[in-house]
């Protein structure tokens, strides 16, 4: 006959009573580490999700630091563009270009309707006279044989189609009817201040 109901005495009685029995208690500290572990997991899945968000952020960043820093670049180098256009010089070196010619001196109107000083017109001066290679006729085989009989005393023609001048001899003017350079004044008219 067993006595499963009956407590224990001595020393056995003493080692049960400092033992865990399987009692209810165990089974009411289940629900807590279940929440425990849950809290702990949750808890390193927010941390790793966090910390790729950030990290994301960061490429973002650094993305949007050397887009900032191209563009700013780019900025800078459109801006001296402007400069350049806009500096006197090539100002009158596009007007010029564009057909554009310096205006003579202005006249006013005072508020009572008088004209102050003299207006004059705007002329252009003469175009300087560039030269320009005049076409020569492609030489015939027959051409060059009579060349040839000629004489080897005569200047061959330039590359270009044009002879070439002696050292004694004067310049000829390529056209009657180009004008003869003028004295035109080297340095441009004054302009208004603040432009």
């Amino acid at each position: 006959m067993s006595r499963a109901g009956a407590p224990l005495k001595g020393r056995a009685g003493r080692l049960a009573r400092l033992m865990p029995s399987a009692s209810p208690s165990s089974a009411a500290r289940t629900p807590f580490v279940l929440l425990v572990v849950l809290l702990l997991g949750g808890g390193l899945i927010t941390l790793l999700l966090l910390n790729s968000a950030l990290n994301e952020g960061s490429f973002r960043l650094s993305e949007l630091k050397r887009d900032t820093t191209e563009l700013t670049d780019e900025q800078q180098a459109l801006q001296r563009d402007v400069d350049s256009y806009s500096q006197p010089g090539a100002l009158e070196r596009r007007a010029r270009e564009l057909g554009m010619v310096p205006g003579g001196s202005p006249a006013f109107l005072d508020p009572d309707g008088t004209v102050r000083g003299v207006p004059t017109k705007a002329t252009a001066p003469p175009p300087s006279p560039s030269p320009s290679p005049t076409p020569s006729p492609e030489p015939t085989p027959e051409d060059s044989a009579q060349a040839d009989e000629a004489g080897a005393g005569v200047p061959s023609p330039t590359p270009s189609g044009t002879a070439t001048p002696s050292p004694g001899a004067a310049a000829e003017p390529e056209s009657e009817d180009a004008p003869a350079p003028e004295n035109t004044p080297a340095t441009p008219p004054p302009t208004t201040p603040g432009r």
